[in-house]
């Protein structure tokens, strides 16, 4: 298959694939964050507007919203598209959005444009509970990350002729016109050139050995994978015997092919975390404090780590058994992974993506 480069900014998700859209709230006037919304007529509830990306949406809408809805009396209503369009979107100021959902590749660059209110971590007990790496994944100002998913290998031992255990497998003669990579413009990308860094033997990031490893491993990619869908089509034709993608998709990758396994690399998967942050001008800070709160709490990180919609990050779980598969779960687990400095990321990003084009995906 011709080797092709996606454009644009995508995410994995928690990464990686445009939504359908919906429509959006009637914009409202941005103004202080601390002033008080209108007080709504008796009974009328108070509208909450988020932007998410919209998988899972009977899920979220049960177990999730419903619930908040009725005892905060409150309207949920959602913006829904991928990371970059509705970042775009509050960067523009046309949406209406108190709440954001990103993941944190995404949401450094919302610090950055200066679009999030400072949260109130007093106002957000459940805290306490939560994984330290998730509390303040981008400073102490700014959400904590509801989700730790981790990046790993996807593989097939018998169309790969062999097991793999580290990310240095991937540059295994038996691989060879049987491999997929993500995108230098997803999510992932930038972990792709920090694994090549480590494949290469340096042990801090060496772009010029990054980019020197990624071309030797270009012989071997079918194509350079944009959105999860493509990396599980190819997987299920055939095309493919292996590649990086977050654990999350492997109910996806083993319907299509059942002898599929998931390993964390010895040298550490990736850690991809989705943040919650309010944004700017929200007349409803509070509610949106109150909102991060309850999509911390055991109640619902335990739904949805059984549903296996999200992995959970609040440490006061007890799952075993079939709970844990498919999910990222448990301090050990965790502890290993590897994380990105988002900001280092999106500083060098541009750079990267223009040798990526001229060196690697030729």
């Amino acid at each position: 298959m011709k080797k092709k480069m996606m454009g644009g900014l995508l995410s994995l998700s928690l990464v990686g694939m445009a939504l359908s859209g919906c429509g959006a709230a009637p914009a409202k006037e941005q103004g202080d964050s601390n002033a008080a919304a209108p007080a709504p007529a008796k009974g009328e509830p108070t509208q909450l507007v988020i932007s998410t990306w919209g998988f899972s949406d009977d899920f979220f809408k049960k177990e999730v919203y419903a619930p908040f809805e009725k005892e905060h009396n409150v309207k949920i209503v959602l913006e829904i598209g991928n990371n970059a369009e509705r970042l775009n979107k509050v960067r523009q100021g046309s949406s209406s959005v108190d709440l954001i959902y990103l993941s944190d590749y995404y949401a450094q660059q919302g610090i950055e444009a200066g679009i999030f209110e400072k949260i109130d971590r007093s106002r957000i007990p459940n805290l306490k509970d939560i994984y330290d790496v998730a509390k303040a994944p981008l400073g102490e100002d700014y959400g904590p990350a509801y989700t730790i998913g981790q990046l790993g290998i996807a593989y097939s031992p018998k169309a790969a002729g062999k097991d793999i255990k580290s990310w240095s497998d991937l540059w295994s003669p038996e691989l060879a016109k049987k491999l997929t990579i993500p995108n230098i413009t997803s999510t992932s990308g930038p972990m792709m050139l920090d694994m090549a860094s480590l494949a290469a033997g340096s042990t801090s990031f060496d772009a010029d050995k990054a980019f020197g490893k990624m071309k030797e491993l270009n012989k071997s990619v079918v194509k350079y994978y944009g959105q999860t869908s493509e990396f599980v089509n190819m997987f299920a034709q055939g095309e493919i015997a292996a590649g990086p993608i977050m654990e999350m998709y492997m109910k996806d990758v083993k319907a299509a092919v059942p002898d599929a396994k998931f390993v964390s690399p010895t040298e550490g998967g990736y850690a991809i975390m989705n943040t919650v942050n309010i944004v700017k001008g929200s007349k409803n800070k509070q509610l949106a404090e109150d909102f991060i709160n309850w999509h911390l709490s055991k109640e619902v990180q335990e739904k949805s780590a059984k549903a296996k919609v999200d992995s959970p990050v609040n440490t006061t779980l007890q799952l075993s058994g079939d709970d844990t598969q498919g999910i990222t779960y448990g301090k050990d687990v965790v502890g290993k992974l590897r994380k990105l400095d988002m900001k280092f990321v999106n500083q060098n990003l541009k750079a990267w993506i223009d040798r990526w084009n001229k060196e690697v995906a030729q």
